[in-house]
């Protein structure tokens, strides 16, 4: 009976594990470019959103797109729409399948795919076969975006 208890916590723990496990970029599931299932098991944090959207090596989201959020940042982009109220606009699922790919949302846009890892050339080898954001940092940046509401 112990051992049969011992089992049932074992297969539990090695569930949780897989659920927990972050989705890998080929396996992102996209619907008309929307992703409705979050890349990782935790929430995303909008505090640590908010700085790698600002961070100019990792999301470097301000080198394209203007955000009054982040007034206290030089030299926002006006090459992307401004991203102010962007959460009245688009939903988590929606924001979740732009920053990941925007290319299977819009065919001919500029924007770099944040969390893909393969299918491009990398200037240097160290990044050869790495998204330029982790799961949960997709998901941090999405839980930012959802706080930018109009006013």
């Amino acid at each position: 009976m112990n051992q049969a208890i011992g089992y049932g916590v074992g297969l539990i723990m090695c569930a949780s594990v897989a659920i927990a496990a972050d989705v890998t970029p080929q396996k992102v599931a996209f619907s008309d470019g929307a992703v409705s299932d979050a890349l990782t098991g935790s929430a995303g944090d909008a505090v640590n959103g908010r700085k790698v959207f600002a961070n100019r090596k990792q999301g470097n989201c301000l080198a394209c797109h203007m955000n009054a959020d982040l007034d206290e940042q030089s030299f926002h982009g006006e090459v992307g729409p401004p991203l102010d109220g962007v959460a009245d606009r688009w939903t988590a699922a929606e924001l979740r399948g732009i920053v990941s790919n925007a290319k299977m949302m819009f065919e001919d846009t500029i924007m770099p795919a944040f969390y893909i890892d393969a299918g491009y050339t990398r200037p240097l080898e160290k990044f050869e076969g790495k998204s330029i954001l982790t799961a949960q940092q997709v998901e941090d940046v999405v839980a930012y975006l959802l706080t930018l509401k109009e006013e």
